[in-house]
């Protein structure tokens, strides 16, 4: 059945608008507290969030619900979304929330939920919760209700965390790193764990002030970063979302890195040393082509999911892989993190490019891309893509693309747009086909 307010990552919406109100966010930690209310334990939740200045709001919302149902809260502040995880599953919670709507501007808002083991809830999960929300809650007597409190070693916690990922003999001295941390939850987190690992540390984005995170800085958008990687002459520029669960690399030339390749890289030096699980990784659908070609010369495989970094996960589960991620610079890897992890994933690479001696720009580009092109058709209503004239145009192009090429098309989980991708070693063919599809989806709608 369609789901009224869970997308494919959380509730994520316009602050003070539909499903992202207090109101709502109250709601939801009712539902969700009375849905893991279970068992004979004293229940407890972690929240965290990022810098958003709708973040006092939402969160305040969500203590009153949660306390309201019987659960304790423990309150992390800003941080990043796989801290929230991780202290959910270390701290005994039944449940974890992050309040973030990762890289969308500062007016939007969301909810993340993690189960006990640190994982993001199933569909099944969400769609029970989701149910609940519609019903009267069931609150607890005055004397049962849940207690509130911060905790101040979060952040230390998380740095000594991501610090494992690496061995205990990796140092980054002599390294310069440039790290962008969007103004959002990892502004202090990340530039911490690379500094106390010996790194010289440029930062960007670390001025939070409730209103500019993803504001012209982040992984969307790169343009600071690169000049600053140039003009400082650094080694490599890191790019976190407001989250910090995804990351997007720049080289020491200013070139962007973007996650199939940070794929490529981590999975090459996991399979020499003997480390890579499940044969091979997991993608999404809108992996390059140029990704697949290039683990098949090395003996592996690429498992495409759905896109989201939660059917990446999943997949992953299901087939014993252990590194999986998105293009979007979405890196999970299962050894270190139960959800994708910016943080980590740059530590992993920063001691590659130490142990390798070689350039950046030489490391992380293990292959050539396919030409590739991605265009978004917003629609008001309707289903365009079950459109009679759109599945024909569909049709027309995959038959053209067969051997060559990809086709990917589907609608936004988040938003009401059908987005259109195309890749092939023609790029004119490529731009041909995705243009006349997207020209078919205007016209239907």
């Amino acid at each position: 059945m369609a789901r009224k307010f869970f997308g494919t990552d959380g509730i994520r919406g316009e602050t003070n608008k539909g499903a992202m109100t207090a109101t709502m966010a109250m709601r939801v930690a009712q539902a969700a507290g009375n849905y893991f209310n279970r068992g004979d334990h004293r229940h407890r939740v972690v929240i965290g969030k990022d810098t958003r200045l709708s973040g006092y709001m939402i969160e305040s919302a969500l203590v009153a619900g949660f306390t309201s149902v019987g659960v304790d809260v423990i309150m992390t502040g800003p941080l990043p979304t796989p801290a929230v995880a991780l202290l959910t599953r270390e701290m005994r919670a039944d449940l974890g929330v992050m309040i973030s709507a990762s890289h969308n501007p500062y007016q939007d808002n969301g909810l993340k939920l993690f189960g006990p083991d640190g994982f993001k809830l199933s569909d099944e999960a969400e769609t029970e919760i989701e149910r609940m929300i519609e019903d009267q809650p069931d609150l607890v007597p005055a004397s049962a209700i849940g207690r509130a409190r911060r905790i101040e070693d979060a952040r230390g916690r998380y740095i000594h965390a991501v610090k494992q990922s690496v061995s205990d003999e990796t140092r980054f001295d002599g390294l310069k790193v440039v790290v962008d941390c969007a103004n959002g939850a990892a502004y202090q987190v990340a530039p911490s764990a690379i500094w106390e690992l010996g790194a010289e540390v440029v930062t960007l984005g670390v001025s939070p002030n409730g209103t500019n995170i993803n504001d012209g800085v982040g992984s969307t958008s790169l343009g600071a970063l690169k000049a600053k990687v140039v003009e400082e002459g650094a080694d490599i520029g890191i790019a976190l979302d407001g989250d910090a669960d995804r990351l997007i690399v720049v080289d020491e030339k200013g070139q962007t890195v973007d996650g199939d390749q940070i794929m490529a890289l981590v999975a090459t030096r996991m399979h020499e040393k003997g480390d890579l699980r499940g044969g091979g990784i997991v993608a999404t659908v809108m992996s390059n082509l140029g990704l697949e070609r290039y683990l098949q010369t090395q003996g592996l495989t690429l498992e495409r999911a759905k896109v989201g970094d939660r059917y990446v996960l999943e997949k992953m589960r299901e087939g014993g892989f252990n590194v999986g991620g998105e293009q979007s610079g979405h890196m999970i890897l299962m050894d270190y993190a139960t959800t994708g992890d910016g943080t980590t994933t740059a530590l992993r690479i920063l001691a590659s490019l130490v142990r390798s001696g070689v350039k950046a720009s030489e490391l992380m580009h293990l292959f050539d891309p396919v030409p590739q092109l991605l265009k978004n058709v917003r629609y008001e209503g309707g289903s365009p893509l079950d459109n009679e004239s759109v599945k024909a145009v569909i049709a027309e192009a995959e038959t053209e693309l067969a051997g060559t090429g990809r086709l990917v098309i589907r609608a936004s989980g988040t938003e009401p747009v059908i987005r259109v991708m195309a890749e092939g070693d023609d790029e004119a063919q490529v731009n041909r086909v995705v243009d006349r599809i997207c020209d078919a989806v205007r016209d239907a709608c």
